[in-house]
C-alpha cells in the first residue's frame, strides 16, 4: 500500500518499484515495436533501419502511408526480372499444355468387377 497509517506519506520502496517495472515493460515494448516494423520494412524491400522511423510521432504516419500506398522496392525488382525473362531468347514463351475445354478432363476409371458376371468382351466363364 503506498501510504503508511493514513498520514499521507509514500512508501517510497513501493513507488519506485511500480516506475521501475512500468519503465522495464515500456522498453520491452518498444523494442518489440521496433523489431517488427524493422522486419516489415525489409520484407518490403527498404532499408529495416527505417522501422526507427515509427518511434518518431508525424514520421511514423508519413512512413505507414508509403507502405499502404507506394511501390515497393521488392515489387520493382520483380517486375524488372519478369520482364528479362520475358525478353530472354532461352526462355520462349511456353505453349499451354493442355488442350483448350470448356469442361475439366476427368480420368476414366473402369467398372468395378463384379465376381460370377462376365465381363464386357470376355466369354462367361463356366464353374
Amino acid at each position: 500500500m503506498p501510504y503508511n497509517n493514513g498520514t499521507g506519506t509514500v512508501d517510497t520502496g513501493a513507488l519506485a518499484g511500480i516506475i521501475i517495472s512500468s519503465v522495464i515493460f515500456s522498453l520491452v515494448a518498444i523494442i518489440f515495436a521496433v523489431v517488427i516494423y524493422w522486419r516489415i520494412f525489409a520484407k518490403a524491400g527498404y532499408s529495416g533501419a527505417l522501422g526507427l522511423l515509427m518511434l518518431v510521432p508525424i514520421a511514423n504516419i508519413i512512413m505507414l502511408c508509403i507502405l499502404a500506398f507506394g511501390e515497393w522496392p521488392i515489387y520493382k525488382e520483380l517486375n524488372y526480372l519478369r520482364q528479362q525473362v520475358m525478353r530472354s531468347p532461352q526462355y520462349p514463351p511456353s505453349q499451354q499444355q493442355f488442350p483448350p475445354s470448356s469442361s475439366p478432363q476427368y480420368p476414366q476409371y473402369s467398372q468395378p468387377q463384379q465376381y460370377g458376371q462376365p465381363q464386357p468382351g470376355q466369354p462367361p466363364q463356366t464353374p
